[in-house]
């Protein structure tokens, strides 16, 4: 057995070698570990489980913040994972109970790098964790390698995110890390929280070149004329919305709000993408 400490929630988590039956609440350990070829032993996921797909063939043992109890103990896990957070308070009364690691959430682009790898690791698949490292390490490098950040001429750009609520970033924020090393300039990137409420007046005054807007989860209201249509009613027509450059995030999953590789794999050059055709438009005017 192996002793792992858990500073989250500051607790020694006994652990075999190689953990066998695992089981995730974190969508992007999730994925994370199914990027390492593990997936075969995960044995239990949240509802958000969502990446890959093969992942939604898993059994289903809770949500963000509740599980059930009897169907997790019948799979009997060598290591529960969970994220800090608004995950903290659960991770701490699933560790009365079971084998839990709370891995922190992330920061930077390169915290969703470590914390990815820190799965592997936690789990005992040393060798994984690393390969998985380097892979995501290379995409980074050959997406930004040839990006060119004049900081005097990034794009402004106001990102909202619906979690029940409008929610956006500020400076502690990964979202922010990405869109910032990309080239852009998020108009909440110097307050010091992580996420907040936004201020639709500051909205107004920042007056944003781009908008990029994130529905909820699994909503299937994403038509963008409506979307535009109600930021418009709460913004006017601020910079982004007059000039056309409001961008959905695609499909019905959590996307920038998820920190798993897909960030790295699928958002960057999603976001890149956006950098470019924007640019592409400034030319022409």
């Amino acid at each position: 057995m192996r002793e792992v400490f858990c500073e989250a929630i500051g607790k020694i988590v006994k652990l075999p070698e190689k953990c066998e039956k695992i089981v995730s609440f974190s969508p992007s350990i999730t994925e994370a570990l199914f990027e390492m070829g593990i997936g075969s032993k995960i044995i239990g996921v949240s509802v958000y489980c969502v990446r890959p797909e093969e992942a939604r063939k898993k059994v289903i043992v809770g949500s963000y913040s509740t599980f059930k109890k009897e169907k997790l103990k019948d799979l009997n896990p060598d290591l529960v994972f969970t994220t800090t957070g608004y995950q903290l308070e659960f991770a701490k009364k699933l560790s009365e109970e079971f084998p839990v690691y709370a891995i922190r959430l992330p920061t930077t682009l390169a915290d969703i790098v470590s914390t990815c790898c820190e799965a592997g690791l936690v789990a005992g698949y040393y060798k994984q964790a690393r390969e998985l490292e380097k892979k995501l390490l290379s995409k980074i490098q050959e997406n930004i390698s040839n990006l060119k950040n004049d900081e005097e001429n990034k794009i402004s750009v106001y990102v909202e995110i619906d979690l029940g609520g409008p929610i956006t970033f500020g400076a502690y924020s990964y979202i922010t890390d990405t869109l910032e090393i990309i080239g852009f300039k998020n108009i909440f990137g110097e307050i010091g929280k992580e996420w907040l409420k936004p201020d639709e007046e500051y909205i107004k005054e920042k007056n944003p070149e781009i908008i990029i807007y994130e529905p909820k989860m699994f909503s299937k209201r994403r038509d963008k004329n409506e979307i535009i249509e109600k930021l418009t009613k709460r913004f006017g027509k601020i910079k982004a919305i007059e000039n056309g450059n409001v961008f959905i995030t695609p499909g019905i999953y959590d996307f920038l709000a998820h920190h798993g590789p897909s960030l790295i794999n699928e958002a960057i050059p999603w976001l890149k993408e956006i950098k470019r055709t924007f640019l592409n438009q400034k030319q022409k005017e």
